[in-house]
């Protein structure tokens, strides 16, 4: 067994656009595994949005960074974990991690037919904020006809899909190119999607949405919000999820000019974070592993192979680089 290990540490605050220079690469001795814990290697590393708000302020400065993970187990002293076994767990950033079931690592059911990474992505964190965004929050129905901003990446891919798989009745999306406008329609299922450099957004919901829209999954904010409200029927339902739009600015965008639309339709507009939701995790399971071994849904992922290109990873994820999730594959 390797004596060290390596990690990412953040080493400065940025202002606007993260850059690599406000990373770096350390090497660390092996920690040693006390009684109630378990040493993992990282197999898979999850990089996401709200990472970047984190770096802001919740992030420590030269400390081991948070992050979705999934290990398996070198050695244990925890009698939860076993030698062997695949763990979820959030001491992400790095190649080994010291984890125990009383901080939240999870032992991972194995299912025929679902990849490991799945619970990274669609039965991880990614997909449950889909999950709970359209059944939680916005009570989706058979038949209602949904919109996505952000639809190309990771939460945004999971609701279209979902949403589909839950009985919507017409599912739109909104992207930044049109590689993956022709992505949405062509390989994930959406109704119809446009890419939002080409007009105001309001316009072009209305032209793919002619009939309005009784569902919205937010996650970016600004203009996408506004252009929602104006084009949703009497008592729609917004599940805002994040705000991809001001993660990087120093200002936020200004408040939708349609705000007291809302009061008009009795739209209802409701943030959520999926911490809070934990409770949900079983019940997303149990709708979606039965769709994804019979094929009916695949994860749309981007994959970056290797420690070496964490950072990479992150920085091209916030640039809307990736299609799907974007994971980092360091082992099988």
């Amino acid at each position: 067994m390797t004596s060290t290990f390596r990690a990412v540490q953040q080493i400065s605050r940025p202002h606007g656009m993260p850059v690599p220079g406000d990373f770096a690469f350390v090497e660390r001795p092996m920690p040693e595994v006390a009684p109630g814990t378990a040493l993992v290697e990282n197999l898979y590393l999850s990089v996401d949005p709200y990472m970047r708000e984190a770096m802001d302020a919740e992030w420590k400065l030269e400390h081991p960074l948070e992050g979705r993970s999934i290990g398996r187990v070198t050695a244990s002293r925890d009698p939860g974990l076993a030698v062997g076994d695949l763990v979820f767990h959030r001491a992400g950033w790095r190649t080994h991690a010291l984890v125990s079931r009383a901080e939240g690592a999870r032992v991972l059911p194995r299912h025929t037919g679902v990849p490991v990474g799945s619970y990274l992505g669609l039965l991880g964190g990614t997909g449950l904020s889909a999950y709970v965004a359209l059944t939680r929050i916005a009570g989706l129905q058979p038949g209602e006809t949904v919109f996505v901003s952000a639809a190309a990446g990771g939460v945004g891919s999971a609701a279209g899909r979902l949403a589909r798989l839950l009985g919507a009745g017409r599912v739109i999306g909104s992207a930044g190119s049109p590689r993956k406008v022709a992505h949405l329609v062509g390989r994930l299922g959406f109704d119809a999607a446009f890419d939002y450099h080409d007009g105001s957004v309001g316009e072009q919901l209305a032209k793919a949405a002619p009939d309005g829209i009784d569902v919205y999954v937010d996650n970016v904010g600004g203009d996408h919000l506004e252009g929602a409200i104006s084009a949703m029927r009497d008592h729609g339902r917004i599940a805002w999820c994040g705000a991809v739009a001001q993660y990087n600015s120093a200002e936020p965008p200004p408040a939708p000019r349609n705000l007291y639309d809302i009061v008009e339709k009795s739209i209802r507009l409701e943030g959520f974070l999926v911490r809070q939701y934990g409770d949900a995790q079983a019940e997303l399971e149990d709708f979606l592993i039965p769709h994804i071994q019979a094929g009916r849904v695949t994860q749309d992922e981007t994959v970056v192979d290797g420690f070496d290109g964490v950072v990479d990873a992150f920085l091209g994820m916030l640039r809307g680089r990736n299609t799907g999730k974007m994971l980092v594959k360091l082992g099988d």
